[in-house]
């Protein structure tokens, strides 16, 4: 799962370096607790988002959907993106194509959405998680 607070470039500039700072200290705490609860494993901060893992997809659509409910709370709208496949363990950090393919599908929701890969879309259909198309109610 990869997260980003939308427009955080410009919100930063707008509230100056000490409370945009306090606002990601906020934002980096609550993707602490939030992912801990869904079971998840925190890889890093990514400055102004994160990358978390989980042990299957319905944890992390689960973990994202509330996240963005929570920082939406504290005034940061996130878009999420969600892929799962194999990856590469590198130290702490993670690699390989399942984790280009999250960020690429990240980069591709919009403010307060999630947005997940064809194959998590599959995946938690069959667990029971209800999965909208984009634009329907």
């Amino acid at each position: 799962m990869f997260t980003d607070i939308v427009d955080s470039t410009r919100r930063a500039a707008e509230m100056g370096d000490q409370n945009w700072r306090r606002l990601l200290d906020n934002h980096d705490q609550l993707a602490r607790h939030i992912v801990e609860r869904h079971r998840g494993n925190l890889v890093k901060s990514t400055g102004d988002g994160i990358l978390a893992t989980f042990d299957g997809p319905g944890r992390g659509v689960r973990c994202a959907l509330a996240f963005s409910a929570a920082a939406k709370q504290i005034g940061l709208p996130l878009r999420s993106g969600l892929h799962t496949g194999e990856i590469e363990v590198m130290g702490r950090d993670i690699g390989g194509i399942a984790v280009h393919a999250a960020a690429r599908v990240m980069a591709k929701s919009g403010a307060e959405e999630v947005l997940v890969s064809r194959v998590v879309t599959e995946l938690v259909a069959r667990g029971g998680t209800e999965v909208r198309q984009p634009g329907s109610t």
